[in-house]
């Protein structure tokens, strides 16, 4: 029950966070989110696609949302994780919470504490202030299954992270 809530809940931020897209985009990354919040996914696909394969950070956050959730695509969890941590590493909070949560429960990875708790860590330092509180909530939910020394490996694996450019 609190997994759903949970999913649901980041599910919402991510959408959230495809909903404040800017004129600055590309148009094809605007008609892309657009297309995916009206549940139009082979639009959606044709469009973030090649985006998310150019190191489009925000395509590559929607793409893993609809290998997810299987909209549009097979559902997969191992593609939902690559195409998070395409996102993750260039800085996107949403996608550092969505990986970290994967870590956490083993879907489309190895399951890890450690990493969850690093992905975690990150995207509560960046989260916007209405999703800060949460994701602090969850990153110390995860922190509660570390012992002291492995806690001490997430928080330096953390630190020291640093985005990387899009490819």
């Amino acid at each position: 029950m609190v997994l759903k809530a949970v999913i649901r809940s980041a599910l919402a931020a991510v959408v959230m966070l495809v909903s404040a897209a800017t004129p600055s985009w590309p148009s094809s990354l605007a008609d892309g989110a657009s297309a995916f919040r009206r549940g139009d996914y082979v639009i959606a696909l044709r469009k973030l696609r090649p985006l998310a394969e150019r190191g489009h950070a925000e395509a590559q956050a929607i793409l893993a949302l609809m290998y997810q959730q299987g909209s549009g695509v097979p559902q997969d969890a191992v593609m939902a994780a690559h195409w998070y941590l395409s996102a993750a590493e260039q800085g996107h909070v949403g996608a550092q919470y969505q990986l970290g949560l994967l870590y956490d429960k083993g879907h489309g990875v190895p399951p890890s504490a450690v990493i969850a708790y690093k992905w975690l860590n990150l995207a509560a330092a960046r989260a916007e202030p209405r999703e800060r509180d949460y994701y602090v909530r969850i990153r110390d939910a995860v922190a509660s299954k570390l012992d002291a020394e492995q806690l001490a490996e997430a928080q330096w694996l953390a630190a020291s992270w640093a985005p990387k450019r899009a490819r």
